[in-house]
């Protein structure tokens, strides 16, 4: 009898490229007031997490609603698989990211905010400020992160114990598979820094 796995195209010889679009959303840092962080985190990180060659398309905006949701559809149609955004995600009056990613939304993705704010809260009590959500528009998954280096990094990876085992798992663990599912590119993850969990039956192999 053969098995879902046996139907799986095996993987090419080098890991598919991905397109990923990353929004670092600050009034001040788009104006010039300080230096962005969010980008060059963002960069960091996917390309210490991923075998996948990145092509990458950052933008930096204000804290504009309409702005923020027109550059999401943007970053969709420009076949961006994976958009991620950082900042504008807790109460102050100018934090609308969440909106304005609900605003583009076909489906919403509540695990994904909620596992945040759960890793979040090993480190701050305030983590239950934060408003990040996660939805699909078409074939791209879009994820609001926090606003700080540091905090992307913790909610991405999760939390390791001391002799560096996984304690809990980062969002970022359950980002490949969400991609298959969606018809995007076959995202390999480096097991040291956060390893993607697929069932048995979507895992792909070299031949």
């Amino acid at each position: 009898m053969s098995t879902a796995t046996a139907t799986l195209p095996p993987l090419p010889a080098v890991p598919e490229t991905a397109k990923i679009g990353i929004v670092s959303i600050s009034d001040r840092a788009s104006s010039g007031v300080y230096e962005d962080k969010g980008l060059p985190a963002l960069k960091e990180w996917l390309a210490r997490a991923l075998h996948n060659p990145i092509e990458f398309e950052a933008r930096l905006i204000p804290d504009d609603k309409d702005g923020i949701s027109a550059t999401l559809i943007e970053l969709v149609e420009a076949g961006c698989s994976l958009v991620l955004t950082t900042g504008g995600t807790g109460p102050a009056l100018r934090d609308v990211t969440p909106e304005a990613t609900l605003a583009v939304a076909d489906k919403e993705m509540p695990g994904f905010g909620e596992q945040m704010r759960q890793i979040s809260l090993a480190f701050v009590p305030t983590a239950i400020l934060s408003r990040q959500v996660a939805v699909i528009r078409g074939e791209s998954l879009i994820i609001n992160l926090p606003g700080q280096p540091k905090a992307i990094a913790e909610t991405l990876e999760g939390l390791k114990a001391a002799d560096g085992s996984q304690k809990v798992s980062g969002i970022f663990a359950a980002v490949p598979y969400c991609i298959d599912l969606i018809g995007g590119p076959y995202l390999e993850t480096k097991d040291e820094v956060c390893k993607g969990f697929r069932p048995k039956t979507a895992i792909r192999t070299r031949s």
